[in-house]
């Protein structure tokens, strides 16, 4: 069965384009963790959520959050169809004809794939445009400078965790709490 990191990584080189744009797998942003997050040169942005399962999508619909400020709870998908939400655009990839069309949200994307095991090739078919939620850049919204330091970081530790799993690091990280 196809991973969802082997997805991630068929329509990153198929689908992305590197050369143009900031494209992330497992980005927590807003209140949220993108299974991929693409911004574009001019800084709009797409997420994408990976499901592979109906129970998994029909899940998503019931993910709540809580307002740090104003103590408000709102649904997941109220809170982006409002576009009272950091990205321009959101939509589902999805493996093919596993949810029907009229079941997702007219605001939401739809990307299928099929995955061919015989010859471990995935293919992509956009169903669904997304629709603009707002047009405000990313970076307007998200302070570049900080979101770019976070990054860095976030690779200096993957990379100390990837490096700790076949040597042993004792380190104190130089680093800790200075994103807030």
């Amino acid at each position: 069965m196809l991973k969802i990191e082997e997805l991630t990584n068929a329509y990153f080189r198929t689908q992305c384009s590197f050369d143009k744009d900031i494209v992330l797998s497992n980005h927590y942003h807003s209140d949220w963790e993108a299974d991929i997050l693409i911004i574009n040169a001019e800084g709009m942005s797409h997420e994408i959520e990976i499901k592979f399962t109906k129970s998994d999508f029909k899940n998503d619909f019931k993910k709540s959050y809580l307002n740090a400020s104003t103590g408000q709870k709102y649904l997941k998908h109220h809170k982006i169809s409002s576009g009272d939400y950091v990205c321009n655009a959101f939509s589902f990839l999805l493996p093919m004809g596993l949810i029907d069309h009229s079941e997702i949200p007219e605001h939401c994307g739809i990307i299928e794939f099929y995955h061919d095991e015989d010859h471990w090739k995935t293919e992509f078919e956009i169903i669904r445009e997304p629709k603009i939620l707002h047009t405000d850049s990313f970076w307007k919204l998200n302070d570049k400078d900080l979101f770019l330091r976070k990054l860095a970081f976030n690779f200096l530790n993957k990379k100390l965790e990837l490096k700790s799993k076949t040597t042993e690091l004792i380190l104190k990280s130089p680093f800790e709490g200075n994103f807030k």
